[in-house]
């Protein structure tokens, strides 16, 4: 097992499913995390996700691309969408993503049920040292990764 401390919090009292989707994909990575379920103060469609990882992230990143080889974005990917997937359905669980969160900069990166191949595969590689504030997502458009909020931050700073 590596020194990669993982906290997992869910919405609401994760499935056997997902719990053991959880625990397959951090052993694949030599590591262990800890399952926790957000207590109920408010109404859980005000939570703008459904699984928050808190994780270093940029270890995290790349453990997965070292230790599942070329084509572990594949294996990613296919965990995500099993985890953003309920049981009794077909579609996404709300709408809502699964959220990596950096556990020393706070630095968030939203995956969407949707995420393109090509997203999951740049993610793997992805220097999160030119994000400041994010969230960072995935662009479509731009075939690429992006915060907005930094961006729009950079533009007021050379006062464009």
């Amino acid at each position: 097992m590596t020194d990669l401390p993982v906290d997992i919090l869910f919405d609401a009292e994760p499935s056997a499913q997902q719990r053991a989707l959880i625990i397959e994909a951090l052993a694949l990575l030599g590591t262990m995390g800890r399952i926790r379920v957000l207590t109920q103060r408010r109404g859980l469609d005000d939570l703008p996700w459904l699984i928050l990882l808190t994780l270093p992230l940029q270890a995290f990143l790349t453990s997965i691309g070292s230790k599942l080889g070329e084509d572990a974005y594949k294996g990613f990917q296919s965990i995500v969408r099993k985890l953003l997937h309920s049981e009794q359905a077909a579609q996404p669980v709300a709408g809502r993503p699964l959220v990596l969160r950096d556990g020393k900069s706070g630095l968030r990166i939203i995956l969407d049920h949707d995420l393109p191949a090509d997203g999951y595969e740049q993610l793997l590689t992805l220097n999160l040292s030119q994000f400041r504030l994010g969230p960072v997502h995935y662009d479509r458009a731009g075939r690429c990764w992006r915060s907005e909020i930094d961006e729009a931050e950079a533009a007021e700073a050379h006062g464009t």
